[in-house]
């Protein structure tokens, strides 16, 4: 990139396409920037870059908001869907590669015995619930406070958008067209604070079905000896733990999010990294638990129905096997995560050198700035931080052809060390902009 070249204007056409994004997509034309008039229509993305359709070329941390760990259009992946797609894109018989894949998984990811395939992260965490639920025989969910799980309806509540904080353990939601009845099913507890959770569990754990946590939740890691704590709880009273690893999943190691901070759920959730882009989610666990999805039993009547027409559809499954090749290559990870974290420690030092406050948190994989001089280690001190400030750093960035989401970096495996350079100088100009507005 070239931090001197002057941003083309935005030709007609982007515009024409942003005009029609407005008025045909109401949940789709949305925007990571911070001001309508840095609207953008992708045209392609090749690697670390994304070029908008005016001809603009910026370096890219959103991925697509994770999936892209490894990098927009990687010829690996493209060579195989490629191939795959002149044999058929969907059957919904199994396939070689659907069995392929899920051979890797259960190698791969310290919970899985046995895994079911779908479409989405949203309705990968439906049918671990639902797993869950029919194991223990309850409804009542647990989750914390600021997480997001999705787009099913019982866990739109509490989410990283929640406005009005409730008492724990009550739920707030997150949307309207909810039925009423689902803000009975769901227990709120605070991240972080075993405490707090422990008395929630105890007093509820004649009515819970599971509990679901991200193990690192947003960008706010676990506190040493919350996750084991939170998994000694659960194995006490019987009731599954759930890690939602749609993000962290594949991301933070081989193992996922579990393997990192060495803890084994019942149940995990994997997605967005595992797939290169390609709709694909994977439910991953324990046999027993798996076992409820077997289809013989319909005639017994304690079957669980976890299906959808795509789920594990050959492509999907080729691309995820192709990605995971990727990132079984000497030194991914380790190169992952000595450029995040060079990243992480300029972003910090930059805005040090302004005197702005700022915690970096995080892993290196995928991390936040948070402008606080508090310590943040849950939603409502996170709720505390200068989010004014974010959406300005942003906005800040994007002019200097960065694109990030209003949350997090992610990094991904072919980010250079002269993007990192580049990104650096970036955030120490922005800095001192922001710091003299």
């Amino acid at each position: 990139m070239n931090a001197d070249q002057p941003k083309k204007p935005r030709g007609s056409r982007e515009q024409k396409l942003l005009d029609e994004a407005a008025a045909l997509l109401p949940a789709s034309a949305r925007h990571v920037t911070a001001s309508p008039q840095s609207a953008m229509i992708i045209r392609e993305g090749r690697g670390s870059r994304l070029f908008d359709l005016s001809g603009n070329e910026y370096l890219d941390y959103l991925l697509g908001s994770g999936p892209m760990l490894v990098g927009h259009a990687h010829p690996v992946v493209l060579q195989a869907v490629a191939a795959a797609l002149e044999r058929g894109a969907s059957f919904l018989l199994p396939t070689e590669s659907a069995v392929e894949l899920a051979r890797e998984v259960v190698r791969s990811t310290p919970c899985a015995e046995r895994v079911v395939f779908g479409n989405t992260g949203s309705d990968g965490v439906i049918f671990a619930i639902r797993l869950a639920r029919a194991y223990r025989k309850r409804d009542k969910v647990l989750k914390f406070e600021g997480a997001y799980h999705g787009q099913g309806d019982a866990l739109l509540m509490s989410n990283q958008w929640t406005a009005e904080p409730a008492a724990f353990p009550r739920p707030v939601a997150n949307s309207i067209g909810l039925p009423i009845h689902t803000q009975e099913e769901v227990l709120i507890a605070p991240w972080n604070d075993i405490d707090r959770t422990a008395e929630i569990i105890t007093r509820y754990s004649d009515e819970l079905a599971c509990v679901i946590a991200e193990p690192m939740q947003r960008t706010l890691p676990p506190r040493p000896g919350f996750l084991e704590q939170l998994r000694e709880l659960t194995l006490r009273i019987d009731v599954p733990l759930i890690f939602d690893e749609v993000v962290t999943g594949y991301r933070l190691g081989y193992g996922s999010g579990q393997g990192y901070y060495g803890v084994t759920p019942d149940l995990c959730v994997l997605g967005k990294s595992l797939s290169a882009g390609h709709p694909l989610s994977v439910v991953a666990g324990r046999r027993d638990l798996m076992q409820f999805a077997e289809g013989g039993r319909r005639l017994t009547g304690d079957y669980v129905s976890l299906t959808g027409t795509y789920s594990g559809n050959p492509i999907s499954c080729t691309a995820a096997l192709a990605a995971l090749e990727l990132l079984r290559e000497p030194d991914v990870y380790a190169n992952l995560f000595k450029r995040g974290q060079r990243l992480m420690v300029g972003c910090r030092k930059a805005f040090e050198a302004v005197g702005i406050p700022v915690q970096i948190l995080g892993e290196p994989p995928a991390f936040e700035p948070w402008f606080a001089d508090h310590e943040i280690y849950d939603f409502r001190s996170a709720q505390k931080s200068d989010r004014a400030l974010s959406f300005r750093f942003g906005q800040a960035l994007l002019d200097r052809g960065i694109v990030k989401g209003h949350e997090k970096f992610f990094v991904s495996i072919v980010h250079t060390d002269e993007d990192i350079d580049y990104t650096i100088d970036a955030i120490q100009d922005a800095a001192h902009e922001l710091a003299h507005a």
